[in-house]
């Protein structure tokens, strides 16, 4: 008879529940109250001032402002690091069809095929390591306040070093329990099996978010696209709804740059501008393009 959780499956996982929102994105909070700053003293980003305050000398670094840049990520990243995509032609795996393994329907009809499939995919992806584009999206972090929102399951963006990562359609390094959906658990071991359950008594699921459900993030990730200064797109065809809406979250004029080497379902704009590229020589010339964008405004 399977366990409920306790001492074996905690030594098996090596965890606690977790709740949902484990990880939320970084808010922008407002800078503290600095004692003694009169009202009206302007700061300019990076700079050094120096002010009398009641007959104090007072000196204040500001740290700079960065711009906020938002990237929306596809399966077109990943798939450069070898991990295969529903959307193409011979990213089936084994055959099946996303609707046998990837629906509440699927799990209800046969859930020991659901989490083979997702224990394949999960050691796939455990062996798959992140690709230049995954890094220099990391590395942005240097110059840009960098939130990313990503379709993909893995955590190869995390890997490659970036800090805020939104995913919206899950995480499959994590299980859910199919009772409470906000009991989550991180797994220590890349194969889930019938009778892993939660204290609940419920079985465990993939932390995934299967077609036909809803998408819990979207709010979040609307708010996230709201605030973007730059827009990117990277490996999406722009295609799976809710998440091909994002785009039209993005306030009007703020500069988007869309990174594919086929032709995203989006109406072309004026501020608008296609690279295209795979993800790994994409990124490059993406950076290049925001720094003159950066120097020249365009």
């Amino acid at each position: 008879m399977a366990e409920l959780w306790g001492p074996d499956w905690g030594l098996r996982y090596g965890v606690a529940p977790l709740q949902i929102g484990r990880r939320p994105p970084r808010s922008r909070s407002a800078a503290p109250d600095r004692p003694g700053l009169r009202s009206g003293c302007v700061l300019s980003s990076g700079a050094s001032i120096r002010k009398v305050v009641l007959g104090q000398v007072c000196e204040i670094c500001v740290a700079e402002i960065k711009d906020r840049l938002v990237v929306l990520s596809g399966a077109g990243i990943s798939a450069e690091s070898g991990i295969k995509t529903f959307r193409d032609s011979d990213g089936l795996w084994e055959g099946h069809n996303v609707n046998d393994v990837a629906t509440p329907e699927a799990w209800r009809r046969n859930p020991g095929l659901v989490l083979d499939f997702y224990n394949e995919r999960r050691r796939v992806i455990l062996a798959a390591e992140p690709n230049e584009a995954h890094k220099a999206l990391g590395d942005l972090e240097e110059t840009y306040d960098v939130s990313i929102v990503t379709q993909n399951i893995d955590d190869l963006h995390e890997r490659a070093g970036s800090s805020n990562v939104l995913h919206l359609h899950g995480e499959i390094l994590f299980a859910r329990s199919s009772i409470d959906p906000d009991l989550i658990y991180p797994l220590s071991d890349w194969a889930m099996r019938m009778g892993d359950l939660c204290e609940l008594g419920g079985q465990l699921r993939p932390h995934i978010v299967w077609f036909g459900e809803d998408v819990p993030m979207m709010d979040r990730a609307i708010e996230i696209v709201r605030q973007a200064d730059i827009l990117v797109v990277i490996g999406t065809s722009l295609a799976v709804y809710p998440a091909a809406s994002l785009i039209d979250f993005a306030r009007p004029h703020v500069p988007i740059y869309v990174v594919d080497p086929g032709t995203p379902a989006l109406t072309p704009r004026d501020n608008v501008h296609f690279i295209k590229m795979n993800a790994v020589k994409g990124v490059l010339e993406l950076k290049h393009r925001l720094e003159d964008f950066r120097q020249f405004g365009n």
